[in-house]
């Protein structure tokens, strides 16, 4: 769906990619923050409207891509801004890593699950909520959460900044990355498989992967974390 008109009357364009804003909300769980989906939907609205005037038809993006950017961006940075993922969670989240380094480089393998609570003593509770929280940074941005280990926040520059702009460096990169998923992709097991398919390439939501899965929604997110996490792993 291309951008409309030159001079375009902003309250029917907006009436027509509504469907677009809730598709995106639809995708975001709001979780245990301040926001609840109607605050979500009415900032992707303004995420809209910020498209709208911002869009340059004159480039080679299409609308719809653009406008989700700018509509993701700014619902992800408000949900930060409401303290969704606080600095203590991603704290947790860096002493997970570091106590999987250790048990690796002392066990000559990847540690269980059990042995990773034991090294942090944390119950299995506490570490399905650090599943939870990679869930949600992978949705801020799963490049970041994949290919860097988080600091005390999370930058959206990746998405906001110009899609036409990557240097032939970037583009190596972005080339090379992508094999890399692949290949570790091929490695998961067929249900994590089905998981991402659903959730990356059929774009379901977590309330409807959990219907088709016969599963709680929390527990779809926890499992899609600990994929994230096993991605990560398998790319090192």
């Amino acid at each position: 769906m291309g951008y409309p008109d030159a001079k375009p009357d902003y309250n029917d364009l907006i009436i027509k990619y509504i469907p677009l804003v809730k598709r995106i909300v639809g995708r975001i769980d709001p979780g245990e923050g301040d926001l609840d989906k109607d605050d979500l939907f009415s900032i992707g609205v303004i995420g809209l409207i910020d498209a709208l005037k911002k869009f340059d038809p004159r480039k080679a993006v299409p609308f719809e891509a653009y406008a989700t950017l700018r509509i993701k961006g700014n619902i992800i940075d408000e949900m930060r801004r409401t303290g969704r993922v606080s600095r203590d969670r991603i704290a947790k989240l860096n002493d997970y890593y570091g106590a999987k380094e250790r048990l690796e480089q002392e066990l000559k393998r990847s540690p269980d699950e059990h042995q990773i609570c034991e090294e942090l003593g944390i119950s299995e509770k506490e570490l399905s909520k650090l599943h939870e929280t990679v869930h949600y940074l992978s949705k801020v941005s799963f490049e970041t959460t994949l290919f860097h280990r988080e600091g005390k926040s999370v930058e959206l520059s990746d998405l906001i900044r110009d899609q036409n702009t990557e240097t032939p460096e970037e583009e190596y990169l972005l080339k090379e990355r992508r094999h890399l998923l692949r290949e570790a992709v091929k490695k998961l097991s067929e249900r994590e498989q089905i998981i991402l398919d659903l959730y990356y390439v059929q774009e379901l939501t977590l309330k409807e992967i959990a219907y088709t899965l016969e599963i709680s929604i929390p527990r779809v997110s926890q499992i899609h974390g600990k994929i994230i996490l096993k991605l990560r792993e398998l790319m090192a």
